[in-house]
C-alpha cells in the first residue's frame, strides 16, 4: 500500500505514542456525563461544573503553554482549553507538550474531563484537566476553513468524493447529517400514523422465486443449494396482498427493493418504498388518507405544510387536485387518445416528437405520452387518476368505465412520488392480465410482469376489496430536504468502481523541505527558505510542489508570510 507523507507520518506517531505506554486504540468504556448540544444549549446548568465529553478533535490554536482546540461529538462543536498545567506538570510536560502538540492530529478522537466556563468573549469551553486518547486518526480529514468574510475555502464539496466517503462528509459537513436525521424523521412520522391507526408493520421476502408488483426489469441470482433462480425483488405487493387474504385488515412495509435500470439524479437500483394495504378501502378513500399523511409529515419534519423545493415552493396541505390521466394528455397535447389502439397512439407519439416501437403496447405508449409531455408541468401535489386498463395489471377495473382502471399516482415538483390502486381481487381477471403482459414479454418487453400462479392461487381464496399505496422514501425526502439529488438522501449510493488515486511521489527536496515542516508545523516562510538551504530557483519550484500536492499551504497574514502543514 502507497502511503503520502502525512499518512506516514501520523503512523509514526502512533507508535510514539505507544512507545509513550499509550494505548491509542483503548478497549474500556469511557462514560462521559454530557453532550456538547445540552452544555452550550444550557449553559447556566453547567457553568462550573466538571464534566466529562468525548469526540472528535476538529482543530488545535497551540499558544505556549496554552493552547484552543476544537471539539465535535454527535450533537455539535465546541472550544476546548488546554494548558500544560493541568494535563500535565513541570516535572513531567510529556502529555502536553509531545502527547498533545506534536503526537495528535486533527481528527483524532479524544476524551476530555474538566470544567465549563466562558471565555471573555463569551464563548462556551471547557478547562481541561484530564485529556484520553481514544482513537488515532491515520488518515488527514479535509481543512474546511471559513475566512472573516464567510468565505468557504477547500470545502470537501466534490460529489463524488462525498458519496464514496460519506463517513468523511458526515464528519466536516455538518449539514449532511441534518439530512439524514429528517430522514428518520419522516420514516418515524409514518409509521406514527400507522400505528396509531391499528396498522400492522411486517416483513416479507426479498429473494423471490418471481419478480412480482411491478413492470421493472430484476437483478438475477441462484440458489446453490435449491439448484433455482432467485431475484431480489422489484416490489413487495403480491406478498403483502396474501397477508390480506389470510385476515389481516392493514398491513405496511418498509421494503428495500431493486431494479436493475438506469441510474440518474433521481433513481438508484435499491432504494426504500413504504407499501400500504388496507382491507375493505378504494382508491378514493386512498387519496384521503395520502392527503391527510403527507400534511402530517410535512409538519413532524419541517414545521409547515410549505416546503421550498427547488426554485418551488409547494404546499402539502390537503385538499390536492384530482386530473384523469387523459384528460391531462388532452390537456397539455391537444390530442383526445381515450379508445385509441397502438397505431393511432404511436401515430401521436411521433406527432408530439416521441420516439417509439414495435414492442411498445397502448399502457407504455401513454405512460411515454404522460411521462414526456405531462408530468414536468404538475409541481403542486396532483392526484392524476384513471389509468387505462393495460398500464395497470394489477389494479381493479374502474366502476364506470371498463376500459379505465381506479388507480392514481401522486405528481409533486414534477416526479411521481406515490402509486395506489383499489386492488384487483377478481382471480380470473388477474390471471387474463397476467398473460396480457406475458404476450408484451414475448414482443420484447424485458418489464413485462412474470404470471405469478401462487399470487393467483391466493386470489382465489379470496381477498377483500382492498386499497394499496406505494410511497417511495427517497423520493419524499428529496423534496423534505430539499435535494435535488438522490444520492444526497442515502447514506451509500450506488457508485460506479473508483479509480485508483495516483500516489504521490516527492523528490529530494520536497521531501527534506516536508520534513522541517513536519517538525515546526508552522514557520515563516523567509526562515524555512533559509533552513532548506535551497537556492532561489529550487526554493520556487519545491514550495509549489508542496502546495500542489496539498501537503502545505502558504498564508499571508498581518504578521507576514506563513507556510504550514496542511
Amino acid at each position: 500500500m502507497q502511503l503520502s507523507p502525512l499518512e506516514i507520518v501520523r503512523r509514526e506517531s502512533l507508535q510514539k505514542l505507544r512507545e509513550l505506554g499509550i494505548n491509542p486504540y483503548p478497549a474500556e468504556e469511557f462514560k462521559t456525563t454530557a453532550s456538547i448540544k445540552e452544555i452550550t444549549s444550557n449553559f447556566n446548568s453547567f457553568e462550573g461544573k466538571e464534566v466529562v465529553l468525548a469526540g472528535r478533535m476538529m482543530s488545535r490554536r497551540i499558544m505556549g503553554k496554552a493552547s484552543f482546540a476544537e471539539l465535535k461529538d454527535a450533537s455539535g462543536r465546541m472550544q476546548i482549553y488546554i494548558n500544560r498545567d493541568e494535563i500535565s506538570s513541570e516535572e513531567d510536560p510529556t502529555m502536553y507538550n509531545t502527547v498533545f502538540k506534536k503526537l495528535l492530529d486533527m481528527g483524532d478522537i479524544i476524551g476530555i474531563r474538566g470544567e465549563v466556563f466562558k471565555t471573555k468573549v463569551g464563548e462556551v469551553s471547557v478547562n481541561v484537566k484530564e485529556l484520553t486518547v481514544l482513537s488515532k486518526s491515520l488518515r488527514p480529514l479535509p481543512v474546511v476553513k471559513t475566512d472573516a468574510d464567510g468565505k468557504v475555502h477547500d470545502a470537501f464539496s466534490d460529489a463524488e468524493q462525498r458519496y464514496r466517503q460519506r463517513y468523511v462528509d458526515l464528519i466536516v459537513n455538518d449539514h449532511v447529517k441534518e439530512t439524514f436525521i429528517k430522514r428518520t424523521k419522516i420514516t418515524n412520522s409514518m409509521r406514527d400514523f400507522f400505528n396509531k391507526k391499528g396498522y400492522l408493520e411486517v416483513e416479507t421476502p426479498i429473494l423471490q422465486p418471481i419478480p412480482g408488483g411491478a413492470a421493472a426489469r430484476p437483478f438475477m441470482t441462484h440458489h446453490n443449494a435449491l439448484d433455482m433462480p432467485l431475484y431480489l425483488r422489484i416490489a413487495n405487493e403480491l406478498y403483502l396482498k396474501r397477508l390480506i387474504v389470510g385476515g389481516f385488515d392493514a398491513v405496511y412495509e418498509f421494503a428495500k427493493d431493486f431494479r436493475n435500470e438506469g441510474m440518474d439524479r433521481t433513481h438508484n437500483p435499491e432504494f426504500t418504498v413504504m407499501e400500504l394495504y388496507v382491507a375493505y378501502k378504494d382508491y378514493n378513500w386512498m387519496m384521503n388518507m395520502t392527503e391527510e399523511l403527507l400534511e402530517k409529515i410535512a409538519i413532524d419534519t419541517n414545521g409547515t405544510t410549505e416546503v421550498q423545493i427547488g426554485e418551488n415552493k409547494v404546499s402539502f396541505k390537503a385538499p390536492y387536485p384530482r386530473v384523469p390521466i387523459l384528460e391531462a394528455i388532452k390537456i397539455h397535447t391537444g390530442y383526445d387518445v381515450a379508445g385509441m389502439g397502438e397505431v393511432e397512439l404511436r401515430d401521436v407519439c411521433r406527432k408530439v416528437g416521441l420516439e417509439v416501437d414495435e414492442t411498445m403496447g397502448v399502457g407504455k405508449l401513454i405512460d411515454e405520452l404522460f411521462g414526456e409531455k405531462c408530468e414536468h408541468l404538475y409541481i403542486q401535489p396532483t392526484f392524476i387518476t384513471d389509468y387505462p386498463k393495460e398500464m395497470s395489471p394489477l389494479t381493479k377495473e374502474h366502476r364506470t368505465n371498463p376500459a379505465l382502471t381506479e388507480r392514481f399516482e401522486l405528481m409533486v415538483n414534477g416526479k411521481e412520488l406515490a402509486n395506489a390502486y383499489s386492488e384487483l381481487n377478481d382471480p380470473i381477471d388477474q390471471r387474463e392480465r397476467f398473460e396480457d403482459q406475458l404476450k408484451l414479454s414475448e414482443k420484447g418487453d424485458d418489464e413485462a410482469m412474470f404470471i405469478d400462479q401462487d399470487f393467483i392461487r391466493a386470489l382465489e381464496y379470496g381477498m377483500p376489496p382492498t386499497s394499496g399505496i406505494g410511497i417511495g422514501i427517497d423520493r419524499l425526502v428529496m423534496f423534505m430536504t430539499n435535494n435535488a439529488s438522490i444520492q444526497e438522501v442515502l447514506f451509500f449510493p450506488q457508485m460506479k468502481p473508483e479509480k485508483k488515486a495516483p500516489s504521490i511521489e516527492l523528490n529530494d527536496d520536497e521531501k527534506a523541505v516536508f520534513e522541517i515542516l513536519k517538525r515546526i508545523e508552522k514557520i515563516e516562510l523567509p526562515a524555512l527558505k533559509t533552513k532548506s538551504g535551497l537556492s532561489n530557483k529550487k526554493w520556487d519550484k519545491t514550495i509549489k510542489g508542496l502546495t500542489k500536492h496539498n501537503l502545505a499551504k502558504v498564508n499571508n497574514t498581518d504578521e507576514g508570510l506563513f507556510v504550514e502543514l496542511v
